[in-house]
């Protein structure tokens, strides 16, 4: 399990490497076509900033050259912000007062075809809050079913689950799953998590492994940019990936680094990554792995995320609602955090054709599904 990886890189260690990397480190990850863990520290760290145009030049070159000029499009739905963690930062936690929702299957089905009239979307994300007694696994097998009917691709970003569990959801309609680590600092994790089953670090660290055990097809990883050094966090990320990719080399994967936006628990960031840093980070990733989906969210404003969607991002959301029912049948219930980009599914995508890109609606579909299961499970 990685969490026994994890424990041979120290925190404070991994972070004096990255800031003593020097111009002559920078230069010679840029001539590499192939990039070690120590090369991303080098392209990640402050010595790297002078270098940030031929990075975008070469990020862009390797995105067209694996991905052409295509932006996959997705839609999350949050089902439930019902929650048992206590995060600090997180609109969800259990602590603030207000109206939790659990949304009905009738209610979700409503949600669906709302989400239909916005656009064409098929790349669906069902999110919720962590309380495995009123919104477990049975719950989200449920919305799965419902949700299979309207679109083509299904991926959840829900509590950690066990290896059993993804199997069983991967024969309800799961495609993908999405967890986001927030920090690998293992000192800190607890400070920022102090309650719920969140709490629990080597849960969730080891849920990844988990994931491909149980030949989840996409897995999605992320930190949340605002609680640690965001270089040693990425660091961090990149090694996970790299130890993922080789253990579980039939599944996709796909970065996401959230940058922390205003939430109902008003927790402020320690750190705060400017725009240029941002893009530093996404230039370092595409070209540490040229394979890896980047996605950005509507946390991020819309200028910003057409500018970065020529140049390395590849998946991007769109007409984001954040609060269970957003789409239809929400009155006023606890919503996560609040979105920077608010534009509409059409206009998000004319704006990316209009600087040359192509949006793509569905790039899944059931019969895929059906014959990736065949082939997994008779292996």
């Amino acid at each position: 399990m990685f969490s026994e990886i994890l424990k041979g890189y120290d925190w404070e260690t991994t972070t004096r490497q990255i800031q003593n990397k020097s111009e002559a480190d920078v230069r010679r990850a840029l001539a590499k076509e192939k990039l070690s863990i120590d090369d991303f520290m080098a392209l990640v760290s402050p010595a790297a900033a002078p270098f940030l145009e031929e990075m975008a030049v070469k990020s862009q070159r390797v995105t067209r050259r694996r991905f052409g000029k295509t932006i996959s499009m997705f839609i999350p739905l949050y089902i439930t912000n019902s929650c048992l963690n206590g995060c600090v930062y997180c609109g969800f936690n259990h602590k603030n007062k207000f109206r939790r929702v659990i949304l009905t299957p009738a209610q979700i089905e409503e949600e669906c075809k709302a989400i239909k009239e916005l656009g064409p979307f098929e790349n669906l994300l069902i999110v919720t809050g962590e309380n495995p007694k009123a919104a477990g696994v049975d719950y989200i097998e449920s919305a799965l079913k419902v949700c299979r009917k309207y679109f083509s691709n299904l991926t959840i970003e829900v509590m950690p689950l066990s290896s059993e569990e993804y199997f069983r959801l991967r024969h309800s309609g799961l495609n993908g799953v999405v967890c986001f680590q927030e920090t690998y600092n293992r000192e800190k994790y607890k400070t920022y998590h102090p309650t719920g089953m969140k709490s629990d670090f080597e849960w969730r660290v080891n849920g990844f492994d988990r994931m491909g055990l149980a030949g989840v097809h996409k897995i999605g990883m992320g930190v949340l940019i605002g609680l640690e050094d965001w270089r040693t966090d990425v660091t961090m990320m990149a090694i996970h990936l790299d130890y993922l990719k080789k253990r579980y080399w039939k599944t996709r994967y796909s970065v996401n680094f959230p940058r922390m936006r205003p939430s109902e628990s008003g927790f402020p960031p320690n750190v705060v990554m400017t725009d240029r840093e941002l893009a530093q980070l996404t230039f370092a990733f595409r070209l540490f792995d040229p394979d890896v989906d980047i996605s950005y969210s509507t946390r991020e404003n819309h200028v910003f995320r057409n500018n970065m969607a020529t140049l390395g991002v590849t998946t991007m959301s769109a007409g984001s609602k954040t609060e269970p029912g957003g789409y239809s049948v929400a009155d006023g219930s606890l919503q996560q955090f609040a979105v920077s980009d608010s534009s509409s599914p059409e206009k998000v995508a004319s704006d990316l054709r209009k600087i040359g890109l192509q949006p793509v609606w569905k790039d899944w579909d059931e019969a895929f599904n059906n014959n990736y299961l065949e082939r997994y499970e008779s292996q």
